[in-house]
This record gives structure tokens, C-alpha cells and sequence, in this order.
């Protein structure tokens, strides 16, 4: 998504006392190593911003749903929590070998665009034509109230993992990405296949889109009928995935409903 875009999109009107973005700024889940030995501390940030992996805006505790860490198969809730000017900032010990799975839920928020800015946004957000035309066949007056959700993903290699394919299955978001290869392994020029899954199931016709650190986009997939896409990661850095699904809604505070999910990673 461009950069001016998403600030046409961070001026939209909020409906909920206390928004002051729009859902399009991504949010993200970025630790501060991709990998450590056993019994280290992880930090984390979870930031909101249009430009990936600058910090922007911070996420208020009380917006977190769930926060939680799969690792040597228990999961368990991430406690710490500190506020900061652009991150709230997450710890937990990682004490035990393995590839420990880090997400985050936020509770739902709502906005409401304008009716200029909602076909540029659909664009932006590689959404498919049903829901383009299901906005071309409202009836007027025209209004896009969104009530959204957040979910954000990370992985974090912990020592030397013992056959450890714990990254590879899904940790229950409501709209999620699962890498099928191990995403702490990853190595510039290798490709990474993903699937996509909404509520558990795969999601096929999904557009996903990969972000470079520092770039606007690198390439846009659209999940098969499998809810699977694969990337090629042309060099190392820190990476972005990200999607958005949006629908309409028959609720009374709001027209469209939708999830935004992210996942962070590092190539070697």
C-alpha cells in the first residue's frame, strides 16, 4: 500500500472514542532477536505504522485480546507489558530449545471512511470483486462503517531445535498465516510457502502481500484454492506479510466487518 495512501487512510473519521488511525496502517509484532539461546528474555514491540519496521504508533494495553507463547508445546499468555511512544513492549523468558510461535489479538475497533476514499482502499487491500461490488450495489446514502480486528504473528528460533515443527501449525487466529517452511531458517533467495486459514479453514481467493524493511510492497499473491501462496525472498532482512479480509455485515454500528493479519520474519 502506498505511503500516501495510508495517510489519506490515517485521517479517516473514527466512530470509537480514543481511534486516531485507520485499520490500513499495519500492525505488527517484531522481537528485538529472531534468535537466542535457552533462558533468555525476549522483548517484543507492537507497533502500528506505514512503514514497516518503523515504529509509529503504539498499541494501549487494554486494546491487546490475547498474547500468547507456543514453545516445547505449551502455550502460554505473554504477561509483561509496558507502554512506550511508538511500541507497547511485550517480554517473556523463552527457557526451554525449540521455535517458540508469538501472537497477539486486539480487540475490535471501528471507523468509517468516505465514500471517495473506499475504492482506492479496496484496491489497496487487494480485496476481491464480490466485495467491490457488493459497495457498487449499496444503496444510497452510501456508508463504509468498518469494525476490524488485528492479529499479529511472529517466530523466534530459540538455540538448536530437536525436529521442532511447531511453526507449521496454526495458533487459532481468526484470520491467520502458517508458514510451511521453517520461518527461522530462511535464507536469502529461498521461497517460502504459506496457507492462509479464516476461522481454521483455508482461505482460497486471499490476497497477500509481502513487504520488504523499508519497502512499500515486494509482491502480492492470491491464495489457491487451498489457501496457499508461495514468496520468494530475494535477500536478507526483516520481512513483512500481511492480508486483509473484509465483508459486509448486517450489524447495527457497522456495514463491514474485517481482519487484518501480519507475520514478521528474518532471512538470513
Amino acid at each position: 500500500m502506498s505511503r500516501a495512501w495510508r495517510t489519506v487512510l490515517a485521517g479517516a473519521v473514527a466512530l470509537t472514542a480514543g481511534v486516531r488511525s485507520a485499520p490500513a496502517h499495519d500492525t505488527w509484532l517484531l522481537p528485538d532477536l529472531f534468535d537466542t539461546p535457552p533462558g533468555s528474555r525476549i522483548a517484543l514491540e507492537l507497533t502500528s505504522g506505514m512503514a514497516y519496521p518503523e515504529p509509529e504508533t503504539a498499541i494501549q494495553p487494554d486494546r491487546i485480546g490475547r498474547a500468547v507463547l507456543r514453545l516445547a508445546g505449551k502455550t502460554v499468555d505473554i504477561p509483561e507489558r509496558a507502554s512506550a511512544a511508538k511500541a507497547l513492549r511485550l517480554a517473556i523468558a523463552l527457557d526451554d530449545p525449540g521455535i517458540a510461535t508469538l501472537a497477539v489479538d486486539l480487540e475490535p475497533r471501528t471507523i468509517e471512511l468516505t465514500r471517495e476514499q473506499v475504492p482506492e482502499y479496496l484496491e489497496e487491500i487487494g480485496s476481491p470483486p464480490a466485495v467491490v461490488e457488493a459497495w457498487n450495489r449499496m444503496p444510497e446514502p452510501k456508508r463504509w462503517r468498518e469494525s476490524y480486528v488485528k492479529h499479529a504473528k511472529t517466530f523466534v528460533r530459540v538455540g538448536e531445535p530437536a525436529a521442532d515443527d511447531s511453526w507449521a501449525q496454526a495458533l487459532g487466529l481468526a484470520l491467520e498465516i502458517v508458514p510451511e517452511k521453517d520461518p527461522t531458517g530462511l535464507h536469502a533467495g529461498d521461497s517460502l510457502p504459506v496457507r492462509v486459514l479464516k476461522g481454521g479453514e483455508p482461505f482460497a481467493g486471499f490476497t497477500v502481500e509481502l513487504v520488504a524493511a523499508g519497502a512499500s510492497a515486494d509482491a502480492r499473491q492470491t491464495t489457491d484454492t487451498a489457501g496457499r501462496a508461495t514468496f520468494r525472498l530475494p535477500r536478507a532482512g526483516r520481512w513483512l506479510l500481511r492480508g486483509t479480509d473484509v465483508r459486509a455485515t448486517s450489524r447495527p454500528d457497522a456495514d463491514w466487518e474485517s481482519d487484518f493479519t501480519t507475520l514478521t520474519l528474518e532471512v538470513r
